[in-house]
């Protein structure tokens, strides 16, 4: 899909919890070359930052702010979004333009961020429908070269040394997670409890530090209209410094998880679909990121170990009344599929 913005009038604003007119008066203000009337659009997907399409006749950017309400101080950290998008900038990998950043909660009730809007298309479903079986694997050969390009990035060349905790990631990882499950536990999931034994004396060796996207998954990838290439990485919420093999597990959980869960890819026939196989899409990883030991099966473990955790997290607040959600059973089974191929995966390698 290509993510478009239909045009607002600027007399369409009712329904917003901050005044677009001010901040239209605002942006004009600090971007002189704005003109003509703004629209304005707020962009679904599940974002937890609040996003919007802001478009001029002849501009169109994009806003993400943090949202109102009691959260937590290190949550929603937008300014470490722009941050991470300006730092980038002077890279070779492909990041939206930031513009601005204002931290004055008069404007739009949060501190926020501008920057450029980007035309392209974005896939939820792993399986690239719609998209010509020739140019798939290319899609994904793209995905590993721009994860490989982010992790050859040395923070203290960019000004992000001091962007995250060095040192002993998957150690503080395992157990923070571990430590969450324990204390939001409304029942027992055996496969998970399985392995947080295993995970501790399992994680292969060596410590490294890289910038971390956090997210790094097709979903947050957005692909030129037509051609098989990545146009900008999105959705850095969650980027830090981390060991460069979390992200890079993670971008392979479609190779692990089923179409119903969240469109992976596993059981499908990847080859009449024109999808590397797992392997491949690791060797092109640690060509790009110029590394000769990469993914080893601990890493996919923690990335679902953690990954079913968040849901179990979410079915959990459900149960209990603190979300506001109707499919806690569902969200709840798919983290107790999630964990079991965790175990298997441990018991079997990759």
């Amino acid at each position: 899909m290509i993510r478009q913005a239909a045009s607002m009038a600027s007399n369409d604003f009712a329904s917003f919890e901050f005044d677009p007119h001010r901040l239209e008066k605002y942006l004009k203000g600090v971007l002189p070359d704005l003109a003509g009337p703004m629209g304005l659009q707020r962009i679904g997907g599940g974002q937890s930052n609040p996003t919007f399409f802001v478009e001029f006749p002849d501009r169109c950017l994009v806003l993400r702010k943090k949202p109102a309400g009691d959260i937590l101080p290190s949550a929603h950290a937008v300014d470490r979004e722009y941050r991470v998008l300006t730092a980038l900038a002077r890279t070779g990998v492909p990041v939206p333009t930031a513009l601005l950043y204002e931290e004055d909660p008069r404007i739009t009730g949060t501190p926020f961020y501008v920057m450029e809007r980007v035309e392209g298309r974005v896939f939820h479903d792993c399986s690239l429908p719609g998209v010509p079986a020739e140019q798939r694997r290319a899609m994904y050969f793209a995905m590993a070269d721009t994860l490989g390009a982010l992790h050859r990035v040395a923070p203290s060349d960019v000004g992000l040394a001091d962007y995250g905790r060095p040192g002993n990631y998957f150690s503080r990882q395992i157990a923070r997670w571990s430590r969450q499950y324990a204390e939001n536990r409304t029942r027992d999931i055996p496969s998970i409890e399985r392995v947080i034994d295993w995970l501790p004396v399992n994680i292969p060796q060596g410590e490294e530090t890289a910038i971390s996207h956090g997210d790094f998954r097709l979903g947050n990838l957005m692909f030129h209209p037509e051609e098989p290439r990545i146009v900008a990485v999105l959705d850095w919420e969650l980027s830090t410094l981390g060991h460069p093999l979390a992200d890079a597990a993670y971008s392979c959980l479609p190779w692990h998880t089923l179409p119903s869960w969240y469109g992976g890819i596993m059981s499908l026939d990847h080859a009449a679909l024109g999808l590397p196989s797992e392997a491949e899409y690791r060797a092109r990883y640690n060509a790009a990121s110029g590394r000769s030991v990469g993914v080893a099966t601990a890493h996919v473990v923690f990335a679902l170990f953690r990954f079913a955790i968040i849901l179990e997290g979410v079915a959990a607040r459900a149960r209990s009344g603190a979300a506001a959600s109707d499919n806690a059973h569902e969200v709840g089974a798919l983290a107790t599929l999630i964990a079991d191929r965790a175990a298997e995966l441990a018991e079997t390698g990759l």
